[in-house]
Parts: C-alpha cells; sequence; structure tokens
C-alpha cells in the first residue's frame, strides 16, 4: 500500500514527517509513505526546503492520503485550483487530515455530517465550514480520520498502519518509537486514543 502525505507550502514539519517516518518502519510489509508535494519544493514553516518525493497527482493512486497542515491552510482552502487536484475517493482510500487539513477536507466535501479535529488555531476556521470540531485528538468514521494538535499525527499514523496490517503491526512500531522507559504507556495512549476516537458517537 502506498501513502500520499500531501504537504503544501509553509507545513508543520511535525504534522508531515512524524506520520510519514512512522509509516515507513513498515515498508518491509509493503507499506510505504511519500511527501507528495503540489510543487517539485516547499518550504516550513519554520524555512526547512524539502524536495517532494511525488508529484500531487500522485494521489490518484495511493491507498492512503494523509492532508497535512501549516501557515497557508487557509490559502490552501480556498485555491479552487489547488483543490481541484485532490479528488479523493473515500470508497477505496483511507483519507485522513492532521490539525488544519481538516479545513481541506471540509472544502472538499468529505466531512459532510462528520465531527473532526483539528488545531485549536484552526478551529474557528473549520467550524465556519459547519463542521462540528471535538474536544479530542483523533476521531475516525469509515475510511475518514482527523487529527488535531502536532504530536497527534502520531494516532494517525497508528491509524493507517492499523486499517492496512494491523493492530500488532503498529504496537511495534510505537513499541520502538517510544521514550526509554516508556514504552507500554506510549504504545496504550496511541492504541486507546485510535480506539476512543472510532468508537466515539456509535
Amino acid at each position: 500500500m502506498q501513502v500520499a502525505v500531501v504537504t503544501f507550502d509553509g507545513f508543520n514539519e511535525l504534522d508531515s514527517f512524524i506520520a510519514s517516518a512512522l509509516i515507513n518502519r513498515c515498508r518491509k510489509d509493503g507499506l510505504e509513505a511519500f511527501i507528495t508535494t503540489p510543487t517539485p519544493v516547499v518550504t516550513s514553516m519554520n524555512g526547512v526546503e524539502v524536495t517532494g518525493q511525488r508529484p500531487m497527482e500522485f494521489v490518484t493512486e495511493a491507498d492512503v492520503v494523509l492532508i497535512g497542515s501549516g501557515v497557508k491552510a487557509r490559502e490552501v482552502a480556498a485555491d479552487e485550483r489547488l483543490l481541484s487536484r485532490l479528488p479523493l475517493d473515500p470508497s477505496r482510500q483511507l483519507i485522513g487530515s492532521q490539525c488544519s487539513g481538516a479545513l481541506v477536507l471540509a472544502r472538499l466535501g468529505l466531512l459532510d455530517a462528520m465531527p473532526a479535529c483539528t488545531d485549536m488555531k484552526s478551529r474557528p476556521f473549520v467550524e465556519a465550514c459547519d463542521v462540528t470540531v471535538l474536544d479530542a485528538p483523533f476521531h475516525a468514521e469509515g475510511n475518514i480520520a482527523t487529527a488535531g494538535g502536532c504530536l497527534s499525527s502520531q494516532y494517525l499514523a497508528t491509524w493507517v498502519i492499523t486499517r492496512a496490517l494491523g493492530e500488532a503491526a503498529a504496537r511495534d512500531v510505537l513499541d520502538y518509537v517510544a521514550p526509554v522507559g516508556e514504552n507500554q504507556e506510549t504504545v496504550e495512549r496511541a492504541m486507546h486514543a485510535v480506539q476512543a476516537g472510532e468508537a466515539a458517537l456509535r
């Protein structure tokens, strides 16, 4: 399975890199993430220049598409031309957003009546799209998930790995990257966040 981590100019490094790094620990099992960009090079909110691994058109063939966040999220969400390059299909793809990426999902009409998670600064703008914002780090319904807060990107990655390869694979990845001495706590917190996010509002 291939994962497109959609990364726009002004992106938040934590959001794109944590998710892609965790997912790429599953390469040997056939799950691989690629930083996917609308232009050959994008610059982060802190001035880090990154060369995209895949062009935006990759989203049409990816099995999973994660929409990252950044300081230009509102500009992205208002750019009809850019949005037209994101023909996402939740019937065959897992689709997730990180923080202000929820704005993009809302503008694409993918949230509908589904509540979402986002960061505190983006919350009023997501709510302005008639989307209910939850006071939670992660929420998923079917093939669509949203995460709020930079470090919740680990939950988005956990969701993808669990859906693609099973819970044991997700636990293995989390255990490997956990702070020394906090392995069990880290694994259980992430698994609980994802399971609670999927069970909410059932």
